[in-house]
């Protein structure tokens, strides 16, 4: 049996972010319904936790497994680790192996900016996203820098301003896209100082944190801005206040994992909320089942869902069986 091995610089060279924001959305128009999508098992682990994450399609079938060890940052070592298994579905054989951290890092910031994207373009007439977008971005981890080179394949003119906890963090992180010609054009500024006016000039604000308290305060976003919160999950966490959600027009990754896992969500949207006027998902958002309203900013908030990883799984394997011909 012949079983392909995808590291870190495979999974990177097969899967850009372009590739995988457009395999995503495709799955959305074509047959994913995330409502479907089962849930995720977390179980202890030595000085962390097990993440488990299975998901069922046509062609092919996967599986995720990760440990989170939140001490290991402190000692110069990765937080999130593992692998992902690749099976044929009709078989159940296995057919790949891919580095799982890296196919994460991918994966999470290309459902957001899809998600961005997709919201942008529906905007209401006057809301429309300037031809250079202000993208403030919250945090200055592996995720962060991510989601700024995922948006620059969407909005390859915006300006990019970072917030972040530690300065040392959010210097490295500029210097990291400075050294890399793909960005080293490219406007970064350090909003760190004076980040309540920086949330009240973004026209673009992501969230990539692992914060339990909201970031910012939720009114001082503007009516035409989109908000990402995906950082956290679990419902003791959130990255945006209730003012923010209330006054936003809301998508969220699936209805299920939102109610079970979305922190940010949990306090502003009881149970009958849920039943009586459930939020848009990603599938809506795809097919142009969601609409926004004028003076309303938009709020796409994820935990990261089982068929994102297989999605982006099955074009990175598609894309090494192309390389390898």
């Amino acid at each position: 049996m012949s079983i392909a091995f995808l590291d870190t610089a495979a999974v990177q060279r097969a899967l850009p972010f372009g590739v995988a924001m457009d395999a995503l959305d495709a799955a959305l128009r074509a047959d994913v319904d995330p409502e479907l999508d089962g849930p995720r098992l977390f179980s202890d682990a030595p000085g962390g936790e097990f993440l488990v994450m299975p998901a069922q399609g046509a062609e092919f079938s996967g599986l995720k497994a990760l440990t989170l060890a939140p001490g290991n940052p402190a000692r110069g070592l990765e937080k999130v680790q593992g692998l992902y298994l690749l099976f044929a579905s009709d078989t159940l054989a296995p057919v790949a192996v891919l580095e799982g951290a890296c196919l994460t890092a991918i994966r999470t910031p290309a459902v957001t900016i899809s998600a961005v994207r997709a919201l942008a373009a529906i905007a209401p007439a006057g809301a429309e996203l300037p031809a250079a977008p202000r993208i403030l971005v919250f945090g200055a981890s592996v995720q962060a820098l991510s989601h700024i080179r995922a948006a620059l394949v969407a909005f390859p003119t915006a300006r990019f301003e970072i917030v972040g906890r530690r300065p040392e963090r959010v210097a490295a992180l500029i210097q990291e896209l400075r050294d890399d010609p793909a960005s080293a054009s490219l406007e970064v500024t350090d909003r760190t100082g004076d980040a309540d006016a920086a949330v009240g000039e973004a026209d673009i604000i992501i969230c990539a944190t692992s914060a339990s308290t909201p970031l910012f305060d939720g009114r001082l976003v503007q009516d035409h801005a989109i908000v990402a919160a995906t950082g956290t999950h679990g419902l003791d966490l959130r990255e945006v206040d209730d003012h923010l959600v209330n006054r936003s027009d809301l998508v969220v990754e699936g209805r299920g994992s939102a109610e079970r896992e979305n922190g940010n969500l949990a306090t502003a949207w009881s149970a009958a909320d849920w039943r009586e006027r459930p939020p848009a998902n990603l599938r809506d958002l795809a097919l142009g089942r969601m609409t926004r309203a004028a003076g309303r900013p938009a709020l796409y908030t994820g935990v990261g869902m089982s068929w994102e990883d297989l999605v982006c799984a099955t074009a990175a394997y598609a894309a090494y069986l192309h390389s390898s011909k």
